[in-house]
């Protein structure tokens, strides 16, 4: 029954991200030559619901849907890995025209060449896995 339900959440999620115009190159191109409010709203508003949410379960305890504790753990901070991770990021970001959630709403949608730039994800994903004791964090 979990499955189901994920399953309808992930269509609905890629239904808004395409609906929305977040999967849309067009609008992260855009985005990238500061040209548009468009994703930056989307991205804004999304950070706003997000916090006030976290907050909400830090605050009144609430439960997971199976009545499971969420505990949040606090994480490493410093300047250079979030500098240097967000650049990756945006990097791969710009040069791909997708990130990670509108990846997966593309191949819904019909592009397959976005098939190339899951591929490599997942790959990047792993070599990271493998050599992630070796980089400096």
């Amino acid at each position: 029954m979990r499955t189901i339900i994920y399953l309808f959440i992930g269509i609905l999620f890629g239904i808004t991200m395409f609906k929305s115009e977040a999967a849309s190159w067009f609008r992260i191109y855009e985005m990238f030559k500061f040209e548009s409010f468009h994703m930056y709203g989307i991205i804004g508003s999304a950070l706003f619901v997000g916090v006030i949410i976290v907050q909400s379960i830090k605050r009144f305890n609430i439960k997971s849907f199976y009545g499971d504790e969420i505990r949040f753990f606090p994480k490493n901070k410093s300047f250079s890995r979030y500098m240097f991770g967000g650049i990756i990021f945006g990097l791969g970001w710009a040069l791909a025209g997708a990130c990670p959630g509108p990846m997966f709403t593309l191949i819904g949608a019909g592009f397959v060449p976005i098939l190339i730039v899951i591929i490599a994800s997942v790959l990047g994903t792993f070599l990271y896995g493998l050599l992630r004791d070796k980089l400096p964090h």
